[in-house]
């Protein structure tokens, strides 16, 4: 990574900078400078000690002489995105407190003091709200306006907790050090939910504010792709949420398998004038299998994400890590296997009292059914006790 000193910024980050303005860039020749001059006129009117940033990724458009033009301090990006835009001006950025938003002119640089607000007041990020600062005609496209933005902001708060309404908003504000200690790596549009994401599951304090939104100044298609970036939004939700992802939906399928496995197993049971029977506990069956799966991974994700960093040290989590002992889950898959293998041997037993001739399948598959599943389950405990095992081993110094 190269960095251009277009102006002087001051001292590094030992110097008296406040406040760093954020901008990506890459071919925003159109709107680069109005940005900047926004940018520069906030700092001016608001007696705010700072510096404006531009993270060029590549701009064939003459965008970086333009910010060189306007004063601003130049970042040379090479590895492409988004994401690898912002890391690199968040690790050059000289002021305590960043405020990133698209070169686009969609946001108003020059109305910045409620996020500097909020951050003086202990905040370490503070997003945008557009739908509550006003979005005007043309400024959202209709899917991301009542579909992607809204879902993936519910998931958000559902997954995480995170007490924002516009998750994906692009102007927002942090502390610079603490969003540094998150590690961020994505290099795409993504990076926008991994900030908060991240931040959430460190705990940090986490605001909005509203945020006006306009149509943007360029006269070329935007980078945001509406479904391959929403898939790699809702992807990055989904991996850093394994209790939503496996944990939860896991349980609900044991559970509802276990219960129809427990009442059809000992009667045909009429619902609404349909019989459910034996073919009913194999779907019964295969949600418990199902479900056991879901909750194994989950614990291995889990398990995996702490070891690797992209999930907190959980306590609970951890304590029922250490306490699932290759031992203790292999007595237990042990059991189980051998509660099935008992019924598939009564099942023998039916068939043998018949002189192995023609049975009752809704006789012999409730024996059957729960045995197969029982085995199964087994199985599938111990080969996940043995790969939470592998986790366990320290790492190969070379």
């Amino acid at each position: 990574m190269q960095v251009h000193e277009a102006t002087d910024p001051g001292a590094g980050d030992a110097g008296p900078l406040e406040l760093t303005i954020l901008m990506p860039c890459l071919d925003e020749a159109e709107t680069l400078g109005t940005c900047i001059r926004k940018a520069q006129a906030f700092l001016s009117s608001s007696g705010v000690q700072g510096e404006v940033v531009v993270a060029d990724n590549g701009s064939r458009d003459g965008s970086r002489d333009i910010a060189i033009a306007e004063g601003a301090r130049v970042v040379d990006v090479a590895e492409r995105g988004y994401g690898a835009a912002l890391t690199a001006g968040i690790q050059s950025a000289h002021g305590r407190y960043v405020v990133m938003g698209d070169a686009d002119d969609s946001y108003d640089f020059s109305r910045l003091m409620p996020y500097l607000e909020a951050l003086r007041s202990g905040h370490d990020l503070v997003i945008g709200n557009r739908f509550q600062g006003g979005i005007a005609p043309g400024a959202m496209p209709f899917l991301h306006r009542y579909l992607g933005n809204p879902a993936l902001s519910f998931l958000g708060r559902l997954f995480f907790g995170v007490p924002v309404r516009d998750f994906h908003c692009g102007l927002r504000g942090f502390h610079r050090d603490r969003v540094r200690a998150l590690g961020l790596a994505t290099t795409g549009m993504e990076f926008a939910s991994e900030m908060v994401v991240k931040a959430s599951l460190a705990g940090y304090r986490i605001g909005e504010v509203p945020t006006t939104l306009q149509p943007d100044g360029r006269s070329r298609p935007p980078h945001l792709r509406t479904w391959r970036d929403g898939w790699r939004h809702l992807r990055f939700l989904l991996v850093h949420s394994p209790r939503w992802l496996f944990l939860l939906p896991g349980f609900a399928l044991v559970a509802v398998g276990t219960v129809a496995m427990a009442v059809i197993g000992m009667r045909t049971v009429e619902i609404a004038g349909v019989n459910l029977d034996v073919h009913t506990l194999s779907y019964a069956g295969a949600a418990i299998l199902l479900g056991v799966q879901m909750v194994l991974f989950s614990l291995l994700t889990t398990a995996t994400g702490i070891r690797n960093g992209w999930l907190p040290d959980d306590r609970a989590a951890s304590g029922l890590l250490s306490a699932l002992t290759l031992e203790r889950c292999l007595l237990a898959a042990a059991l189980l296997f051998l509660a099935g293998l008992a019924m598939s041997v009564h099942a023998v037993y039916l068939w043998a009292a018949r002189d192995f001739g023609g049975l009752d399948p809704r006789e012999t598959l409730r024996w059957v059914t729960p045995s197969v599943a029982l085995m199964g389950v087994g199985g599938e405990i111990a080969l996940a006790a043995f790969f939470l095992e592998a986790l366990r081993l320290p790492d190969a110094h070379r």
